[in-house]
């Protein structure tokens, strides 16, 4: 699964990807699968927030539907990260650390991953 993943992250996202919210590129690679493309100086939370308001707004799903990173940690020098809705494709302990209730298994609801890890990206002049 890891050698289809990277063969995955190696391909270009369409010329008409999906812009999320933090300006990060997102598209859907399978059934359940969405891949973040790389993009330098951004964190991991960042791509979290990609691959959750693309869920959310590409593929309408609500906001309750859990979110899980099939790329294995740690990722490489200029690759991106995919995600899945399916947690039979989570990758082995490369979710978020959580804190407080809920289930602990890895994967983040769309809405806390859309909430708690999307910036909006302000013009210099308001920084």
């Amino acid at each position: 699964m890891r050698t289809i993943l990277l063969m995955l992250l190696a391909l270009p996202l369409p010329a008409a990807g999906f812009t999320a919210r933090n300006g990060m590129e997102a598209a859907q690679v399978g059934p359940t699968e969405i891949a973040v493309a790389f993009r330098s100086g951004r964190s991991d939370t960042d791509y979290w927030c990609a691959a959750g308001d693309f869920a959310q707004r590409a593929m309408g799903m609500p906001v309750v539907t859990r979110l899980w990173r099939a790329s294995p940690k740690p990722r490489g020098a200029g690759e991106g990260i995919v995600f899945t809705l399916d947690p039979a494709r989570q990758a082995e302990g490369a979710g978020l650390s959580q804190f407080g209730a809920g289930p602990r298994d890895g994967a983040i609801s769309l809405g806390a991953a859309v909430a708690g890890h999307c910036q909006r990206e302000l013009p210099p002049w308001r920084e």
